[in-house]
């Protein structure tokens, strides 16, 4: 049986229908994105691929109600609860697409709020990686997860030299010791180095990232915490992309390598010592 929508879910019903087919991207300059600005509430929209817009889950009152208590109790506060910036991504036709703070955006509008703080990324696109795929010179790839791979995330990780200042206060986010040389090496090699990010960095910021520490990054595909709902043809030209280019693939993760081969079912696969 299907649920029934209250006036908001309606909303966001209509304000995804008139969005579908005419929503696009458009990449942010650099001062868009690194200085942080407010937006009136009517220029945010929905995320279609969010299951915060999906008629089958939506959005979780419970949270949406905590946060309008913290922003009531809060806004003669300085810095207000609400300061913390939503996750956008700049679209055409106007306005910005949600990526993060869903429920903040429901709260804030509940409580009034007329403007919102924003941060906007530029996430990698099919396009962006047909690009990134064309300027490649070789014909394998060794790929690593940012997250769990690159940066430190647990205690016992040893980080690289901390970098220098104004850098350190523009990237502070910690390269595990040892990587940059892995990356180094791997591209000495003829391997061209792919990173995977499930969190959402703007792709110019991944790279200017890594050129700090003299690391030519080949391919970036961020945000790939966003639904795969609606996005399976996108997703099987994409693999076709790079079945069509690599013969083949390492990927390194925290406990292994597996090395691949492309069209054959052959893998080697490498245990790493911890």
């Amino acid at each position: 049986m299907a649920k029934a929508l209250n006036e908001f879910e309606r909303f966001l019903q209509d304000e995804v229908a008139k969005y579908k087919g005419v929503m696009m991207p458009i990449k942010a300059g650099f001062l868009e994105r690194i200085f942080k600005k407010k937006e009136k509430g009517e220029n945010f929209h929905p995320n279609p691929d969010d299951e915060f817009t999906w008629s089958e889950i939506g959005p979780n009152y419970s949270i949406i109600n905590d946060y309008h208590s913290l922003f009531v109790r809060a806004r003669t506060m300085t810095p207000y609860v609400g300061s913390e910036a939503l996750m956008v991504e700049k679209i055409h036709p106007s306005g910005y697409l949600i990526l993060n703070g869903h429920h903040r955006w429901a709260a804030g509008m509940r409580a009034g709020f007329k403007k919102m703080p924003i941060s906007i990324v530029n996430l990698t696109q099919e396009t962006d990686i047909k690009k990134m795929i064309q300027n490649s010179k070789h014909d394998k790839r060794v790929t690593l997860d940012l997250d769990e791979v690159i940066f430190c995330r647990k205690e016992k990780d040893v980080p690289e030299k901390r970098l220098s200042f104004p850098f350190n206060k523009m990237y502070k986010e910690r390269i595990r010791l040892g990587i940059s040389a892995l990356l180094h090496l791997f591209a000495k090699e003829g391997y061209d180095v792919w990173i995977y990010s499930w969190n959402y960095y703007s792709m110019e910021y991944i790279k200017a990232f890594f050129h700090k520490y003299h690391v030519n990054v080949d391919g970036i595909i961020t945000g790939t915490k966003r639904k795969e709902k609606g996005h399976s043809e996108a997703m099987r030209r994409t693999r076709e992309l790079f079945e069509g280019h690599y013969k083949e693939t390492i990927h390194i993760d925290r406990y292994t390598v597996t090395r691949t081969f492309t069209g054959t079912k052959n893998f080697e696969e490498y245990p790493i010592a911890s």
